[in-house]
């Protein structure tokens, strides 16, 4: 199956299960064994492909359970950034032999952080905000290339940095005065890890997910597409746009039309934050407005974020969590076969 035939897809993260969650907290106080808590996450990453595969998800991660949050790699700003050894590839090893389908492996874009940067403590390090993501985009370069040299052939960028650029009221949140230039440095930098890629594995299949905030279910950007739309759709030289549409702040379709026909967007239509179930029909309404801008088969169907950006993971059970996904897997059946 091709990657452009793939329309039931998830982000990336799933709910922990609360006996790990405990575990890497009884690891850190020094009442776990590195070797008791793999063995949990290795039960948790088994579990989480089996609910994948139950529920009909066409591409794999293994929950992203190993992580306590996305920054699987690097750590943040007070110091200089430096590689812990890469959990990613820790990841990628497991679902070689364990995936029964194609995976991706996620990561975190570099991007995120300039959000991290603050006056004071961070410019001691890094003075201008531009350096402290320059330091670990050179840090995912090598995550990159040893990922790809393990085998992996599908790699997923998450990138919250866009939505501090989809307006002026996001731009403000974010103390950003220039925003098209610091759309242009957050361009720039996915692109240089995406031709990286593309350099060590030329037929690799690169998505990017679009953030909107999911810490615990809070959303942080409001605002739709429009403004980037015609840069990033253009210039992001992606395959898959994953793009969040499951609540009203995120706008219309409108900007879709900005799509090049090469690239396929994964609409996030399903709430990952809320435990009410969409209709199909709902979403088949949605997926049909969609078709307006973009054709049909340039299109795939997501939730609109993963759901457990942070350790404790948002406010839904196991159970919402699989319903969720069958509901997915469902819908891509019934609209593209």
């Amino acid at each position: 199956m091709g990657t452009t035939t793939i329309r039931a897809e998830h982000v990336g993260s799933l709910l922990r299960p609360a006996e790990l969650v405990a575990a890497r907290a009884g690891f850190r106080r020094g009442a776990m064994t590195a070797e008791r808590l793999r063995e949990l996450e290795d039960a948790a990453a088994t579990a989480a492909l089996r609910l994948q595969e139950d529920a009909g998800m066409q591409v794999f991660t293994d929950g992203e359970v190993r992580r306590d949050d996305s920054m699987a790699s690097v750590v943040e700003i007070g110091a200089p950034f430096y590689r812990r050894t890469p959990l990613s590839l820790a990841e990628a090893r497991w679902l070689a032999g364990n995936a029964r389908g194609p995976y991706k492996i996620t990561m975190a874009s570099p991007t995120v952080a300039a959000g991290f940067w603050r006056p004071g403590v961070s410019s001691a390090v890094y003075p201008p905000p531009e350096d402290a993501v320059a330091a670990p985009a050179g840090i995912y370069r090598q995550d990159i290339a040893d990922l790809l040299g393990a085998g992996v052939t599908w790699l997923q960028l998450d990138s919250p940095a866009y939505w501090a650029t989809v307006g002026p009221e996001a731009a403000r949140m974010r103390r950003v005065q220039d925003l098209d230039g610091r759309l242009g440095h957050v361009i720039d930098t996915d692109n240089s890890l995406i031709r990286a890629a593309r350099s060590h594995r030329p037929g690799v299949t690169v998505a990017m997910h679009f953030c909107r905030g999911n810490v615990r279910s809070a959303g942080s950007a409001l605002g739709g597409y429009e403004h980037i739309a015609e840069r990033v759709f253009g210039e992001v030289e992606v395959d898959r746009f994953l793009l969040g549409y499951d609540t009203e702040r995120s706008g219309g379709f409108e900007s879709l039309r900005f799509v090049p026909p090469t690239k396929t967007v994964v609409l996030g239509l399903v709430s990952s934050k809320v435990a009410e179930l969409e209709s199909v029909d709902a979403l088949r309404r949605r997926i049909d407005e969609a078709s307006q801008y973009i054709p049909l088969e340039q299109l795939a169907l997501s939730p609109g974020c993963g759901f457990a950006s942070a350790g404790q993971g948002n406010p839904l059970t196991v159970e919402d969590q699989r319903r969720k996904l069958e509901l997915v897997a469902e819908t891509a059946r019934l609209v593209w076969g």
